[in-house]
């Protein structure tokens, strides 16, 4: 077998190209400052505090790149730890850091099993490793010890039934090259591949491109020797028992079972959680934040006219324009198709969105008094919010 270490020397994962940091910045969910915010501090953390990060299985660092650049762009003081298992990842992410001339970083080549031992962090990125373990309830132990009091955790698992397809090709590639090395099994296995009947499991699912992407992408998915899938069950109850409790998903929309079917009276909200995933079927990976198991707090609240939002993958006049005109805004996220309905006189109040003003300052520019504003604002924020579209967070305001 082919050990984890072995497969990201030979195909550090995801490929990037220093280089092309010069023309983009990958960002997503988990880890957006903003969405840290929103979600782990309530849309109010005092950015004036340095954000002591550690970054967990880094890879080749679009998690660490994107962190250490949107705080550097904001001028806001933190400092990043940076391990993983593959030096020849590391290198990448090391390379792209220092096209960015971003500084502020420590690099270590290890295991994340050894975190508690790199200090104790205010926030903590693991994304697409915990899955990747030998005994992954050990590694959502250890960032558990790594984590600062008032902390939070954003992961990244993979989920099972998006991936309908991947997981017996990665047992029958496993058995048909034992002992080969990556660039062999890589070699052998794309023509059969190529070859797989129309009606494969895998070929029928549409949602899986990683394999057309590149080499690295091929063979992380497909040719994995250590790769499990969490359904939203098995999740809630790793986390549980590592000590941490889940905050919320990046995208709770997609895991609202009432937006799909009532919900059974009594249901509680994990197993109603879990009945959404089956429903949509169509779910890759579980993006989300956790914190300590004892930890109280939730996401922001809509009604806290102090917050600053933030609209995310969306222009704000281009919203407000067609919410003015009534009509509903299509979405497409994880293979689900929405289509959101704002009231019209919120429409102002996103056209105002900037970065920097508070809801209250939106209100006031609007001559809204607190009724109106409530009645427009409340079922437009909590839509785009669910949607992940809405962030409230200080990041930008001075």
């Amino acid at each position: 077998m082919v050990s984890v270490t072995q497969q990201y020397e030979a195909y550090p994962y995801p490929q990037r190209d220093p280089a092309d940091e010069k023309k983009r910045l990958i960002t997503g969910s988990p880890s957006h400052p903003l969405e840290i915010d929103h979600v782990c501090f309530a849309g109010q953390r005092d950015w004036s505090r340095p954000l002591s990060i550690l970054v967990a299985g880094g890879g080749t660092g679009d998690g660490l790149i994107q962190l250490a650049q949107v705080l550097t762009s904001a001028g806001r003081p933190h400092s990043i730890t940076y391990v993983d298992l593959s030096a020849a990842a590391r290198d990448i992410a090391q390379a792209r850091a220092a096209a960015r001339g971003l500084t502020g970083i420590t690099f270590h080549t290890g295991s994340l099993l050894d975190a508690p031992e790199l200090g104790r962090f205010d926030y903590i990125d693991c994304c697409g490793v915990l899955h990747h373990l030998p005994d992954p309830p050990a590694g959502f132990a250890a960032l558990r010890a790594a984590l600062a009091p008032g902390g939070a955790m954003g992961f990244m698992v993979y989920a099972p039934y998006g991936r309908s397809g991947v997981y017996p090709l990665q047992e029958a590639f496993g058995a048909l090259f034992e002992g080969l090395p990556p660039q062999e099994r890589l070699a052998r296995a794309r023509p059969l591949v190529e070859a797989l009947p129309e009606g494969h499991p895998f070929r029928l699912n549409p949602h899986l491109s990683d394999h057309r992407a590149s080499d690295a992408g091929f063979y992380d998915l497909l040719l994995h020797g250590q790769d499990r899938a969490y359904d939203v069950s098995a999740l809630c109850g790793t986390l549980d028992q590592a000590g941490w409790r889940l905050l919320s998903f990046a995208t709770p929309a997609l895991y609202d079972l009432a937006r799909i079917a009532p919900v059974p009276e009594g249901m509680n909200p994990v197993a109603a959680m879990a009945v959404a995933e089956k429903l949509r079927g169509t779910l890759r990976l579980h993006a989300g934040y956790a914190v300590a198991a004892d930890d109280t707090r939730g996401p922001a609240r809509h009604t806290n006219q102090a917050l600053v939002p933030h609209l995310r993958g969306v222009a704000p006049r281009a919203l407000a324009q067609a919410v003015a005109q009534g009509k509903p805004v299509p979405m497409t996220t994880d293979g689900v198709k929405a289509r959101l309905t704002l009231p019209r006189e919120a429409a102002p109040l996103i056209a105002g969105i900037d970065g920097r003003r508070s809801l209250a300052e939106l209100a006031a520019a609007a001559r809204m008094d607190p009724l109106r504003f409530g009645a427009a604002w409340g079922p437009a924020a909590r839509e785009l919010a669910d949607w992940g579209l809405l962030l409230y967070s200080t990041l930008l305001r001075r």
